[in-house]
C-alpha cells in the first residue's frame, strides 16, 4: 500500500519562505515521479510542481516558477517543496502525489495522495 505523508506547513508572513516534505512510503519510488498540487477552499485544486528522477524533467506552474523548488532525497523517500517569496493567495492546503510519470501527475490520474498540510500567508 502506497503511503504519502505531507508536512512542514504552517502560518508564514507574506515573503516568506517555507519547505514541505513528502514522505513516501510502501513502495520503491525511486523511478517515480513526485509532484504537488494545492487547494484553496472553494477553488479546485490546482497542479503546483513535479520532477521526475527518471527522466531528470521538472515542471512548474507559471505561478510559482522562479520561486518554488522541488527536490528529493531518495535515501529518505522524502520530496520537498522549497517556497519563497509567499504571497497571501498562496494559503491553500498542499498535498503531494506520486505517479510513474510527470503526464500521470499532472493529468491528475494518480490515486496516490497525501493527506495534505496547510500553509497560511498571512498579510
Amino acid at each position: 500500500q502506497v503511503r504519502l505523508v505531507e508536512s512542514g506547513g504552517r502560518v508564514v508572513q507574506t515573503g516568506g519562505s517555507l519547505r514541505l516534505s513528502c514522505a513516501a512510503s510502501g513502495r520503491t519510488f525511486s523511478n517515480y515521479a513526485m509532484g504537488w498540487f494545492r487547494q484553496a477552499p472553494g477553488k479546485e485544486r490546482e497542479f503546483v510542481a513535479a520532477h521526475s528522477w527518471s527522466t531528470f524533467t521538472t515542471v512548474y506552474a507559471d505561478s510559482v516558477k522562479g520561486r518554488f523548488t522541488i527536490s528529493r532525497d531518495i535515501a529518505k523517500n522524502t520530496v520537498y517543496l522549497q517556497m519563497n517569496s509567499l504571497k497571501p493567495e498562496e494559503t491553500a492546503v498542499y498535498y503531494c502525489n506520486a505517479a510513474l510519470t510527470i503526464a500521470t501527475i499532472t493529468r491528475r490520474e494518480s490515486p496516490y495522495w497525501g493527506q495534505g498540510t496547510q500553509v497560511t500567508v498571512s498579510s
